[in-house]
């Protein structure tokens, strides 16, 4: 009996860190994106991340261990090019009334507790035939590794943007 109450003092905080709610996500718009067409977007370096775990019983010490990457552009134009969009690989002056332009960048970290935390992304849009900003989205994911929170982060942001349209 008393083994089974110091498991469970050891999970419970395990139990506690996966029930984090992350924070809603942000969105600020300027103007509609109905009129947009094409996109450009910024490169982005890949996103790597790894998890890990270790035990041990009587016959020995045991691992694993798991390593993610992503590349945010790349979810970001997956996404939009689902969408029905065009991804440009560089702005035409022709077309620069129905371009925007995305920017991504990592923004903050939050700490969840028991070494846990959540990867807080911002997703800039302007329009590529003044600069003006379209939209800005803020977002946080959480998941397994890094690059699972940045995944996570971004699919959060550009739902929410075509949700408030």
């Amino acid at each position: 009996m008393k083994m089974k109450k110091n498991i469970l003092l050891v999970l419970i905080p395990f139990i506690f860190v996966s029930c984090v709610s992350l924070q809603p996500v942000i969105v600020t718009r300027n103007a509609s994106l109905d009129q947009y067409s094409y996109f450009y977007i910024t490169p982005t370096e890949t996103k790597t991340g790894s998890s890990g775990s270790m035990y041990g019983n009587g016959q020995g010490v045991y691992g694993s261990s798991v390593t993610k990457s992503t590349n945010p552009a790349d979810i970001i134009s997956g996404y939009l090019i689902k969408r029905g969009m065009i991804r440009l690989p560089e702005i035409k002056e022709e077309l620069a009334d129905r371009t925007m332009i995305i920017n991504y960048g990592e923004t903050g970290r939050r700490s969840t507790g028991l070494l846990s935390y959540t990867i807080e992304v911002t997703i800039q849009i302007l329009s590529a035939k003044n600069n003006e900003v379209i939209c800005i989205l803020t977002g946080e994911g959480m998941g397994e590794t890094e690059a699972d929170d940045v995944r996570i982060a971004i699919n959060r942001c550009l739902e929410e943007m075509y949700k408030k349209q």
